[in-house]
């Protein structure tokens, strides 16, 4: 038997699949600790929820990223502090993320992790690794469909320039 042959889990992981796990821990720890802000600027309860929700993901993640990478003798990257709970009457006005852009930034880092769920999915030759990755990806995009419906029922998603002017049809 070949080196990858049998047993996923006993086969050598490549240096693309290290560095988009190590990639990944850093991203969703500084993530993290953005979104600990971000739920204490919020002023919308349905907003805090899927901003929970983001968090708990990401620690899932986290907790299946780092089992595989110290197997295989991989440091971690550093974490920053979790964030102190705040009331959001405590921030000054002028200086608080508003609800908005809030969701706006759980949209974009969505869309980001959906293009990273792909790219490792795509190099990872060990088949556990890519089908973490698939459920991560199952789990992001479900996660977007959140975001963007609460966006949508709140006001707050801007919409590009839509194509309203259709051709006649003959």
């Amino acid at each position: 038997m070949g080196i990858l042959s049998g047993n996923p889990k006993d086969e050598p992981l490549h240096y693309g699949e290290v560095f988009g796990m190590w990639t990944n821990l850093a991203t969703n720890n500084g993530l993290i600790a953005a979104y600990q802000t971000f739920y204490n600027h919020s002023g919308d309860d349905d907003l805090k929820k899927l901003i929970e929700e983001a968090i708990q993901g990401m620690e899932e993640e986290n907790k299946q990223l780092d089992r595989i990478l110290k197997v295989n003798a991989i440091g971690l990257p550093p974490a920053p502090p979790a964030r102190p709970v705040a009331r959001l009457e405590d921030i000054p006005v002028g200086a608080r993320f508003n609800d908005p852009e809030i969701s706006a930034s759980l949209a974009m880092n969505v869309a980001a992790g959906l293009v990273a769920c792909s790219q490792a999915m795509g190099m990872s030759i060990r088949e556990d690794i890519a089908m973490m990755y698939g459920q991560f990806h199952t789990s992001k995009a479900q996660f977007g469909a959140k975001v963007l419906r609460l966006s949508k029922s709140k006001g707050w998603l801007i919409p590009p320039p839509l194509h309203v002017d259709f051709p006649e049809k003959s």
